[in-house]
């Protein structure tokens, strides 16, 4: 039993209390400080009390004729515990207050497994599960009776391979790779990190839209060129994309692959902007920009305005790398939009190689709360979609399809492929591996593990030979965790799960497959205007001339 209306009468006490005694906080304190002086005078070690209060008394005075804070001109230097506590609540709260299953982005469970992993330790938990498999939206995968033998060195021997019919330089690309994270926004000592990974684990790093840096290409790793709406690395003094520029490092050893970033689930549709302050030498020299200017981002590219000429970019794309596998990467917004590039390709006959599904969970970077919050669809929703359009217009087994958004785990990995993926992207999951604790401070170069900062100070702390091997071990320890899933359901690659694979919990007492849940389009559905009651209306609406709507 609660003491109900005596526990507020107590709390109305109290602050009456307070209301009461307010009045002479500041003068106490003076008082306090004119009495240490004067005994000071008597005594020399009342010196020390003249040192302990008068710094807090000069506080006080400011506090109470200051104009920004209305608290602390109520109660000076006492108000100031409300901003003390406040500044470390995200810690408290991580630290004390959140369950293991609870937290966000990423829960206390989510993230001691990628610690374990990245440290080479088992990934077990004991006394079972901690979730609720009676709520609503509890999803689980169904083995088999039959399990086939599990692959041994998954993380080198699960392949995708990648590029089409007008591709010469095919990749066989991990299952697993690491997804677009810019050096500028991650710290040298942390792109070198991760590709050295790469380098000793044989899977892809992408470079994010920052250019391709020294930081990638030193080490040796294998690299995913992405090319944003400012064309860091490749463009001319307009900010213009350069072919020439593109071709010359486009063709490097290590560069096996080109993403075109459309959009991207953390904020699309946002541009942005690095102060020239922030621009380092070794920032200009990745991103072909002058010291001394701000760099810009636009929101959209220049390069191309309709669908027809994003398709004939990615082909110029290809011939001028020689040939190497040419992909976008777009979180998904409106249907119609991206059936408009399905029809360019139809059109023009120009299939991309691969597409990377940004899911609108948020990324890496910071970005504006209420477009990590509601814009753009959930990577299951915005899957769903681009593999039932590209499978709706014969053209699904011409290319291959990514995926990205919160994917770390076996479950989240295998899920992903079941819904079309045919590999997974993680970025904030190799950042955990480096040493990151989630203290999203990411946007403030204060990133207190080196991780996410230009500052030489706090990267000085993350040893580059040492996170590397983390990174590699996590790489290495997911794959396998993905494979004993595979293995546990009667398959021999992460590639054959199928939406009938997965299961989610629908009420209390129901339970409904995914291929029940949604529909999956059997191909050549678009082109006999069979879209569905919700998707023919975009299907319609949709023009290869414009991504406006017809």
């Amino acid at each position: 039993m609660t003491d109900g209306p005596f526990r507020e009468e107590r709390e109305d006490d109290r602050m009456e209390l307070l209301h009461l005694i307010r009045p002479y906080i500041m003068p106490t304190l003076f008082g306090l400080v004119v009495a240490c002086v004067g005994l000071a005078q008597l005594h020399e070690g009342f010196y020390w009390g003249l040192v302990a209060t008068g710094p807090l008394l000069l506080l006080g005075i400011y506090d109470r004729f200051q104009n920004a804070h209305s608290i602390l001109r109520n109660y000076p230097v006492l108000g100031r515990m409300r901003f003390l506590l406040e500044g470390a609540g995200p810690e408290i709260h991580q630290y004390f207050v959140e369950s293991n299953t609870s937290g966000r982005p990423f829960p206390r469970d989510f993230r001691s497994l990628i610690y374990r992993r990245a440290k080479g330790i088992e990934g077990v938990k004991a006394f079972g599960t901690e979730l609720d498999v009676y709520a609503q939206g509890y999803g689980y995968i169904t083995h088999s009776l039959t399990p086939t033998p599990i692959v041994e060195d998954a993380a080198r021997t699960m392949r995708v391979d990648v590029g089409g019919p007008a591709c010469t330089q095919p990749y066989s690309a991990s299952v697993v790779n690491i997804s677009a994270m810019s050096f500028g926004a991650l710290s040298a000592n942390a792109i070198r990190a991760l590709n050295t990974a790469a380098k000793r684990g044989g899977f892809a790093h992408n470079t994010g839209e920052g250019g391709y840096s020294v930081h990638h290409h030193e080490p040796g790793g294998d690299v995913i060129w992405q090319i944003g709406t400012g064309y860091f690395g490749c463009r001319d003094d307009d900010g213009c994309f350069d072919a020439d520029m593109f071709a010359e490092q486009a063709r490097a050893e290590t560069v096996k692959m080109v993403e075109v970033k459309l959009s991207q689930g953390a904020k699309p549709g946002h541009g942005g902007i690095l102060p020239a302050a922030k621009v380092t030498q070794e920032i200009a020299q990745a991103r072909k920009v002058p010291m001394g200017r701000d760099c810009f981002s636009p929101p959209g590219h220049s390069a191309f305005g309709t669908p027809i000429e994003l398709c004939e970019f990615l082909a110029t794309l290809r011939e001028r790398s020689g040939g190497k596998p040419v992909g976008f990467k777009l979180a998904v917004g409106q249907p119609r939009e991206f059936f408009a590039i399905c029809k360019a390709m139809r059109e023009t006959g120009i299939v991309p190689d691969f597409v990377t599904v940004d899911g609108g969970e948020g990324g890496t970077g910071a970005a504006p709360q209420e477009y990590t919050d509601h814009l753009g669809a959930p990577l299951r929703e915005a899957l769903i979609l681009v593999h039932n359009a590209l499978v709706g217009i014969g053209v699904r087994d011409q290319l291959r399809v990514a995926a990205s958004g919160k994917r770390a785990a076996s479950f989240e990995l295998a899920s992903a492929m079941a819904l079309g993926a045919n590999w997974c992207n993680i970025a904030r999951g190799f950042m955990f591996s480096l040493g990151c604790i989630q203290s999203q401070a990411c946007h403030t170069n204060k990133c207190p593990v080196g991780v996410a900062t230009q500052s030489a100070r706090l990267q000085a702390a993350l040893v580059v030979d040492e996170k590397a091997e983390r990174a590699y071990e996590f790489h290495r320890n997911t794959v396998q965790g993905l494979a004993e899933m595979t293995a546990a359901c009667g398959l021999a690659h992460p590639n054959e799960f199928q939406p009938q694979h997965l299961c989610e919990r629908v009420s209390p007492h129901e339970v409904r497959r995914f291929d029940q849940l949604y529909d999956f389009y059997e191909p050549g559905q678009l082109l006999d205007d069979r879209a569905g009651p919700v998707l023919q209306e975009s299907w319609n609406a949709a023009r290869a001339s414009s991504f406006a709507p017809g």
